[in-house]
């Protein structure tokens, strides 16, 4: 007699025989660059690597360019089955390339990508809505016809891109199809930015980012489409926030921030990520999102894995962001030995992070024309940096940490942590000189996100200016109080600490005019101290006296929710109609010995900050 647990095994046997064999997961691979700014060429970096003695020491490279990006997704796509190419956005705006063409050169690279899917981004909008077309025609001009995405744009009646006049040009949401897997595409457009300190068409207006991104969710889920991706310009913090307020999102591949992810290592190096890549959030009902951000400038390109099962649910979110450097190792412009070469790829390689990457040389034939014209143009040296001038928004450690392209020989540079940018103080130096050649002035007033870039030790190049001040900008005198003064350092710093909000562009910087700043006040309490230049002396700003203030004439109209200017009106306001990039320029070639050096402690107009807590 056979014993009945036998018997039991030999029937569980059968059973699992018969067993329907459960799927392989789904994997989908997303190649994705964000933040591009018209910085097609490559760019040098120095960074700590260990040479052949097992010391880490500075080693300078290139990195970088946008055919070095565009060789990266290629060889993404040719090792992977089942990619999409999806750009989150600001592909304009932030270097020479952009002025002298209007978005030409973007788009014809562009166009050697082909991406399969771009959102826009802020700055699509800073030359209206007819600039934006300009550059989508030009970008429809190429083999590609990649579809560009906002779900929440809603453009006015008179606008060229409205769809009864351009039907299609800007779609909410794509399908794409990989594998058999149909894979929905939603674009996300930062609503309150771009509304208030970009330049869309008047009537041209931004719905709220979460209810019109679930109501694209909603539509192709009931289509069957079950695997659902948000290609978001909103930025990295508030991503993670709207990942946990929809329902049916799988992968937010996000732009806005500039915000560098990757492995711990990368900060051995001098470039410390803000999270990992990818980063792991959940939707309103516990389910896994993964959301990623690919740095800025083409630094860098995100592969991310996604692994679905059956159903759609994402099982697993995985990749590593892609920081594109050249085969190039050199100290004080010589190559380095073999051996310190050997050591400091295998460094590099270490990482986990940094690639070496060689030029997509079809990339490169194309953009040839425009960097030609650029180099005429932006050749001719107007100044020199006795050191590093750093970039950065907001002082402090808590709200703009990485914004430096210098990596932390910037952001953890003490005066920037105390004070703000280096360069945004000497915009508005520049700014107020010009101000007094030109009529008169006592104050200037820059807005932090207006001023692009830093300016690295060593020579400052015309193309240098026009990439540190990109946009169109003139500028306008404005008569009003110290109150009102006040009042407008409040509007300015009003986004930057609201949550929902969270813009960093806004905070202010000013020539002429001074004061401590405490993050934790409540609106109306968190400038003190305020102090007014005069003749060399600093004395209290009176509320009740009339001031002369310089500014752009985007800030004079009331961007970046500087509320209080766009009120000042009438014989209160002269435009100057001096390009603001002009007025740099100038003040440039004005400095002793044409050499500029950062501000002294007590010349910064953020004179002392209590962090945020």
């Amino acid at each position: 007699m056979i014993p009945r647990w036998t018997r039991t095994l030999a029937i569980l046997s059968l059973l699992a025989g018969c067993a329907t064999p459960q799927p392989a997961p789904y994997r989908l691979t997303i190649a994705h660059l964000n933040d591009v700014h018209s910085h097609l060429d490559a760019e040098p970096i120095t960074l700590p690597l260990r040479d052949a003695d097992g010391t880490r020491r500075p080693v300078s490279l290139s990195h970088g360019g946008f055919a070095r990006a565009a060789s990266a997704i290629a060889a993404i796509r040719a090792a992977e089955p089942n990619v999409l190419a999806l750009h989150a956005g600001d592909a304009l705006t932030g270097d020479l390339y952009f002025n002298l063409n209007d978005g030409r050169a973007d788009a014809a690279l562009m166009n050697t990508v082909c991406f399969d899917a771009m959102t826009l981004g802020n700055h699509e909008f800073d030359h209206g809505d007819g600039g934006l077309k300009r550059f989508l025609d030009a970008l429809g001009e190429g083999p590609c016809h990649t579809p560009v995405l906002s779900a929440n744009v809603r453009f006015g009646p008179d606008s060229p891109l409205n769809p009864t006049t351009a039907p299609g040009a800007v779609q909410p949401a794509t399908v794409l199809t990989r594998g058999g897997q149909r894979i929905g595409v939603i674009g996300l457009t930062v609503a309150d930015k771009t509304q208030h300190a970009s330049r869309p068409d008047p009537g041209t207006t931004f719905a709220d980012e979460a209810t019109s991104a679930q109501t694209q969710i909603d539509r192709l889920r009931a289509q069957g489409v079950d695997k659902i991706v948000l290609l978001s310009h909103l930025g990295y913090e508030r991503e993670q926030a709207l990942a946990t307020a929809l329902d049916g999102v799988d992968v937010i591949v996000g732009g806005d921030s500039h915000t560098l992810l990757g492995p711990a290592t990368l900060a051995d190096r001098a470039l410390t990520p803000a999270g990992p890549y990818p980063t792991v959030a959940h939707d309103s009902h516990g389910r896994t999102v993964c959301v990623v951000q690919a740095w800025q400038y083409a630094y860098a390109v995100g592969e991310l894995t996604v692994d679905f099962d059956a159903a759609g649910n994402v099982l697993r979110c995985g990749g590593q962001p892609w920081l594109l450097l050249g085969d190039d190792p050199h100290r004080n412009g010589q190559p380095v030995s073999d051996a310190d070469r050997a050591a400091i790829l295998a460094d590099l390689a270490a990482s986990g992070a940094l690639r070496v990457i060689a030029p997509d040389a079809r990339t490169e034939a194309v953009l040839a024309p425009y960097r030609t014209a650029r180099e005429a143009f932006g050749a001719k040296v107007v100044a020199r940096a006795a050191e590093d001038l750093c970039l950065r928004r907001v002082p402090g450690t808590r709200l703009d940490p990485s914004r430096s392209t210098l990596g932390d020989a910037c952001d953890r540079l003490p005066r920037v942590i105390a004070h703000g940018g280096d360069v945004q103080q000497r915009v508005a130096d520049a700014f107020l000189r010009q101000g007094r050649r030109f009529g008169g002035a006592d104050i200037a007033l820059v807005n932090g996100g207006g001023v692009r870039v830093d300016l690295p030790q060593g020579e400052i190049r015309v193309r240098d200016v026009y990439a540190l001040l990109p946009f169109r900008n003139t500028l306008v005198r404005l008569t009003l109080s110290g109150a009102e003064i006040k009042a407008t350092l409040e509007d300015a710093l009003a986004p930057v600490l609201d949550p929902a909000i969270r813009s960093s562009g806004g905070y202010p910087y000013a020539a002429g005019l001074r004061w401590h700043v405490d993050l934790n006040q409540p609106r109306g309490a968190r400038f003190a101290r305020l102090e007014i230049e005069r003749e060399g002396q600093w004395q209290p700003l009176d509320p009740a006296a009339q001031y002369q203030l310089i500014v752009s004439d985007f800030l004079a109209d009331g961007g970046d929710r500087y509320a209080t200017l766009a009120t000042i009106r009438g014989a209160r306001r002269i435009d100057i109609g001096l390009d603001y990039a002009e007025a740099f320029l100038a003040y440039l070639q004005a400095l002793p010995d044409a050499m500029l050096t950062p501000p002294d402690d007590g010349d910064y107009s953020t004179w002392g900050v209590v962090d945020l807590r």
